[in-house]
């Protein structure tokens, strides 16, 4: 059990080398009001005058002390050659330099203080750790806080009340700290700030002493006893009653044996009953035990919780790699990865697939059947196409001439003008599928080649060539996916097999034609049908008002004949019928030239291309150099790594049998 505050004092400054706090270690936190009596109680457990004092706030910084228990001279001089004093202090912040003059360990806590937190009164966060080894103590570790203040004196901040408790809260907060709440005997606990922070971190009590001071101070006629035995205030780990020094007794130098022999002596003559169970060497015992027990229940949390960082820091120094020494091999091996990273994101056989939205081939898959798809259905075969356009082609493809059947250039004049609707989705189908693999770009930087963020310049030279190659096949394909709508342009094939209705439709007219041919009843209903019709709307073939050649009025509008009729449902037919023909052709063939000139081209040449590009002797170093914050994060790393594994070995080092 003994060796166990030892075990923490070493696993601390394991840490400290390291600068880092990741893991909460089992120590005991000292808080009180300003001129509360901490300094006399700390004090007393080291019995040595050593810390600052003065007016206002003294202590400044928290102070992390550590007490050793060491053999006597006498003893050390038999067995070793150490430090030749009987007892001695070192700080952290002055390596290799050991104060025997408790005097000088003073001034260097101020003038410590002072280097940080200046010589304004003011807080500073940053701990001053000072180690005491002395045949007279007992194993302890204490951080000693600033006293709880409430109004700013001189030069102090406004907000000096919050800082202090802001900073007391961040220590008592950890679980595996014991607080050693401080208060005087000659004030009411009730309004005790040292109570009411404990309060606030551990509720039940359970890592609470308290400590009540200045039991000599007392007005004539009171004592402490109720709240000694716990009847004010119950607190779970017990309450210690001290006399602390006067001013007067440090004023003449008062040494700290006799203020004990005069603190027990009052013990017994005021309260006889709990004099064995009070006064600064019960406080110490009682710390000491109540340290290692806490730290005995603690240990195998710590344990783990060591175990666990160990994995995750490990973990993180792989993910930096190791520094680069042969700087061809690497390259191929990132480039490489790289590539293969892009192409398997395509294929959707990445080992990081996205599960909040569709990437890579997934997406490209979308593009082609459900939007570019979707897209080509909603267009209306005969969308922005009326009658009257449809009967201006017809007389501009007869010329002068009445026609007696439809004229087939006005057919195909018209189904161009319909199948060029068809480009420009197509065009567009070319544009997504070239910005999707775009962002593949990024996806495989930030998810699948996270060695490849250790090198910037590298990066973005690699994203740079792959944009290129991007860039350059884009117009490509773009040309492509023109020329097929080019080349249904080109010719309108009327005997496509699946055409059937050109056959169907020119059998229709000519039979309708033919009865029109054969007598003139039909001839003269149609005519007297079209003078009972209402007026339709048909204009003149620059579909202004129709000229007017003569001084009489004409009609502005007229209803059509039934061969006008006739002649544009039949145009109509052939338009929706051969345009359903071409549409299919242009769904089904935009698809495979976006894939074979654009997305099959890019998977079969980006290594080659990335290679071609990067792999070269004058490139090699400037690519791969490291950014500042990966070597400094892998440093970081590497030695908080390094302290998990060396505080590992020591609590391994702990048998179990010192355990209980």
């Amino acid at each position: 059990m003994e060796t166990l505050i030892p075990t923490i004092n070493r696993l601390q400054e394991v840490f400290l080398t390291v600068g880092a706090e990741i893991i909460h270690l089992p120590q005991i936190v000292v808080v009180g009001s300003q001129s509360s009596g901490k300094s006399s109680v700390l004090e007393s457990l080291v019995g040595r005058d050593f810390l600052p004092r003065g007016s206002g706030i003294v202590t400044r910084r928290p102070l992390v002390l550590q007490l050793v228990n060491v053999a006597p001279l006498e003893e050390r001089r038999k067995t070793e050659n150490g430090v030749k004093a009987e007892e001695w202090g070192t700080f952290l912040h002055c390596k290799n330099q050991v104060f025997t003059d408790f005097g000088e360990i003073r001034r260097e806590i101020e003038a410590e203080t002072e280097r940080s937190s200046g010589n304004n009164k003011g807080i500073a966060p940053e701990p001053i750790h000072l180690k005491i080894f002395s045949p007279k103590v007992l194993n302890l570790t204490l951080v000693d806080l600033p006293g709880i203040t409430k109004v700013p004196v001189g030069d102090q901040p406004e907000d000096i009340e919050s800082q202090v408790q802001e900073m007391i809260l961040s220590f008592i907060s950890n679980p595996n700290s014991l607080i050693l709440s401080v208060s005087a005997a000659n004030s009411d606990l009730a309004t005790s700030d040292a109570l009411k922070l404990a309060r606030e971190v551990d509720p039940d009590g359970r890592r609470t002493l308290l400590v009540v001071s200045k039991l000599d101070l007392m007005d004539a006629g009171t004592d402490a006893l109720e709240v000694l035995l716990g009847r004010v205030i119950p607190v779970r780990l017990g309450i210690i009653g001290v006399v602390n020094r006067s001013q007067h007794d440090i004023n003449t130098q008062k040494s700290l044996g006799d203020s004990m022999k005069d603190e027990q002596a009052f013990l017994q003559r005021h309260y006889p009953s709990l004099a064995s169970r009070a006064g600064s060497r019960y406080l110490a015992k009682t710390l000491s035990r109540l340290l290692m027990h806490h730290i005995r229940d603690c240990l195998p949390d710590l344990k783990t919780r060591v175990t666990v960082l160990s994995a995750q820091y490990q973990s993180r120094l792989n993910s930096y790699g190791q520094p680069v020494e042969d700087h061809s091999a690497t390259l191929l091996q990132i480039v490489t990865k790289f590539a293969s990273d892009y192409c398997n994101t395509i294929e959707g056989t990445a080992r990081y697939i996205q599960t909040s939205e569709l990437c890579g081939g997934a997406r490209i898959c979308y593009i082609f059947h459900e939007t570019f798809g979707r897209t080509l259905q909603s267009i209306d075969p005969l969308g922005g196409l009326t009658e009257l356009d449809i009967l201006t082609a017809i007389r501009n493809a007869t010329g002068p001439r009445p026609a007696l059947f439809v004229p087939e250039v006005s057919f195909e004049l018209l189904v161009k003008r319909q199948i060029k609707r068809l480009e420009e989705p197509s065009l567009r189908c070319v544009e997504l599928v070239h910005e999707e693999l775009q962002r593949i770009i990024q996806h495989c930087s930030s998810f699948s080649t996270q060695e490849l963020l250790r090198f910037p310049k590298l990066h973005d030279s690699i994203v740079e060539v792959v944009t290129g190659l991007l860039r350059k096949r884009l117009p490509i394909a773009n040309e492509m996916v023109h020329n097929l709508v080019a080349i249904e342009l080109a010719y309108i094939n009327t005997k496509h097999p699946d055409f059937t209705d050109a056959a169907q439709v020119s059998a229709s007219v000519n039979s309708q034609q033919a009865e029109g041919l054969d007598g003139t009843k039909r001839w003269k209903n149609d005519k007297v049908a079209e003078e009972k019709a209402p007026a339709a709307g048909f204009g003149s073939p620059s579909k202004g008002q129709p000229i007017n050649l003569l001084d009489t009025a004409v009609p502005v509008s007229r209803k059509l004949s039934s061969k006008e009729q006739r002649d544009c449902e039949v145009i109509q037919r052939l338009i929706k019928s051969y345009f359903l023909i071409v549409r299919k052709t242009i769904q089904d063939s935009v698809p495979k030239t976006v894939m074979h000139f654009l997305v099959n081209y890019v998977k079969e040449h980006l290594q080659s291309e990335l290679v071609g590009q990067l792999y070269k002797q004058t490139l090699l170093q400037d690519l791969l150099i490291e950014s500042q914050d990966t070597a400094q994060q892998r440093t970081e790393v590497a030695q908080m790594l390094q302290a998990l594994k060396k505080a590992n070995h020591i609590i391994s080092e702990i048998r179990e049998t010192h355990l209980w």
